[in-house]
């Protein structure tokens, strides 16, 4: 299993471990895709997680750049279009860097 696909396989754990229910996985259309897509009681959670070995260059939030944040951001009204969840929307990021996992919730809006 690659280091991508290891890390989220922990987020998932870590996510379900913290009551979210996982709605749907690797989210694609055109425009982009979104790691994971979870219910957190009454909230729609769009998630992206971040992966690395260690933080030895760069923390792992730093991958999240502008334009990486306009992609989900288009991916999750994508999604919203297609599904129309009537509950509160936000986007979480999973940060798992060695043994640490951090969650930002509601780590940015709908505006970017």
């Amino acid at each position: 299993m690659w280091p991508g696909r290891l890390g989220e396989e922990r987020a998932l754990a870590f996510l379900k471990a913290q009551g979210y229910r996982i709605i749907a996985r690797n989210y694609r259309w055109r425009g982009g895709e979104i790691d994971i897509i979870a219910r957190d009681r009454d909230c729609l959670s769009f998630i992206e997680v971040k992966a690395r070995a260690d933080e030895q260059f760069s923390p792992a939030e730093e991958a999240l750049t502008p334009q990486k944040r306009a992609r989900l951001i288009r991916t999750a009204q994508h999604y919203i279009a297609q599904h129309r969840p009537e509950v509160d929307l936000r986007f979480d990021v999973v940060v798992i860097a060695g043994e640490e996992i951090r969650l930002y919730k509601d780590a940015f809006g709908l505006e970017g």
